[in-house]
């Protein structure tokens, strides 16, 4: 009996991650298709005898990672913290699906650790599927690499990085012209006429 085909999605609450988790369903019924067509048989949800399931997570780190938390620990912050996540998490399925079937099994997890870490953990079979957003913007990052990129250079099974949707392109870009003027104000504020600021 083959192994069901596992997509793994990892989810944050971003309109790149939903996009990721609906392009991961739409792949977990691709593999469906191809299996109930190829063999003849089965069902579509069954996760047996080859069928697809769609394991989407949520990686969640302590405030100051864990070597701060180490430092100083703190357990009712991170009792606190793992309660966001897994809201966060549920809010991200309902945002996704708004309560109707996805039409393949979907197991939803929050796991304590570095993002990257966690999904290629996760998906740890050659078979799997691993499905991504785009990144974040570079102050969302800070000095860490990108996920995608980290992932794409280490995963044992093929990487699929969905592109930004276009919604998000949008509201970046709105936001961005804010941002850019407000600092332009700034800048030209601090100035002192006919000197430097």
């Amino acid at each position: 009996m083959a192994e069901p085909v596992r997509v793994v999605v990892g989810v944050s609450g971003s309109l790149g991650s939903l996009a990721a988790l609906h392009r991961a369903v739409a792949e977990a019924r691709r593999a469906v298709g191809r299996t109930v067509g190829g063999a003849g048989s089965g069902t579509g949800g069954s996760t047996g005898g080859g069928g697809a399931e769609v394991l989407v997570l949520h990686a969640w780190e302590p405030p100051g990672g864990e070597f701060g938390y180490r430092r100083s620990p703190c357990p009712p912050l991170l009792s606190a913290v793992r309660a966001a996540a897994e809201e966060r998490l549920a809010e991200a399925l309902a945002e996704a699906f708004g309560g109707a079937d996805p039409g393949v099994p979907v197991t939803a997890r929050t796991v304590r650790g570095e993002p990257a870490a966690v999904l290629l953990a996760a998906a740890d079979r050659p078979g799997d599927l691993l499905v991504l957003g785009p990144s974040g913007p570079w102050w969302h990052r800070g000095l860490h690499r990108p996920v995608p990129t980290r992932c794409v250079r280490a995963a044992r099974c093929p990487v699929l990085v969905v592109p930004r949707p276009e919604l998000a392109l949008v509201l970046d870009g709105l936001s961005g012209r804010g941002v850019d003027a407000e600092l332009r104000g700034l800048v030209g504020a601090g100035r002192r006429p006919g000197g430097r600021g």
